[in-house]
């Protein structure tokens, strides 16, 4: 039997990680309201105030979570050099690299927002805040798309069996889907309540890197040394 494989159990490790902490992060936020929607950005900074240390806490483990999976996406990029098929596999890592960065900057605009809040009935205080918030949002948005686009290139490229392949095609579309509802939804911007229905569009595709994490982890050396395709 061969050894594990040390290089993809970084990999591993780090997407499980990302994953983990994201999905932690959005179970403290979304039940307590701090989704921090654009549509009342008065109503955010209350929030904000009022529940300075959850809001803190769970975007600390947003940032966590992006910063591992921009981590995760330059060890795949730095191992399909690797990778019988360069070509082909490459583009998964950095764009998954690019998620992350895109992802941090989403994380960067509502840090900005905890120092708003601490005088939300300031005169501008509610305009900056909007344009805040407008900024992050699609900040993540394009962190999303990114992210939609690098499962689709890992599905088609990476070595996986059929199966798996098959579920992150449609974990890509439920991503896809995701990303395309702040779209539909004109000049008034996403609910609450569809903002929400978006987190959940997105958890296919968490799901999906984490069963491709625990797949790294568990990869085996091969005899001539060669990494995993990535």
């Amino acid at each position: 039997m061969t050894d594990l494989n040390p290089r993809n159990r970084l990999t591993g490790v780090l997407l499980l990680t990302s994953v983990l902490a994201m999905v932690a992060g959005a179970a403290l936020v979304v039940p307590s309201g701090l989704t921090l929607n654009p549509s009342d950005p008065g109503a955010v900074l209350a929030a904000v105030r009022e529940q300075a240390g959850l809001h803190l806490t769970g975007l600390a483990l947003d940032v966590f979570g992006w910063l591992a999976l921009t981590a995760a996406g330059l060890v795949m990029a730095a191992l399909s050099v690797e990778a019988p098929r360069p070509h082909t596999t490459t583009p998964t890592g950095g764009l998954l690299a690019a998620a992350g960065l895109a992802g941090l900057l989403h994380d960067a605009g509502n840090l900005a927002l905890t120092q708003l809040a601490a005088d939300p009935t300031a005169p501008a205080a509610a305009t900056v805040a909007l344009a805040v918030l407008f900024t992050a949002k699609w900040a993540v948005n394009l962190a999303g798309l990114l992210w939609v686009a690098a499962t689709a290139a890992g599905a088609a490229g990476i070595p996986m069996p059929t199966g798996l392949r098959i579920s992150g095609v449609i974990a890509a579309l439920s991503g896809l889907a995701a990303v395309a509802l702040p779209w539909t939804t004109g000049t008034d911007g996403p609910t609450a309540a569809l903002e929400q229905f978006g987190y959940a569009l997105h958890l296919p595709i968490m799901i999906w890197y984490g069963v491709l994490g625990w797949r790294y982890l568990r990869s085996r050396k091969p005899a001539s040394d060669t990494a995993v395709a990535a």
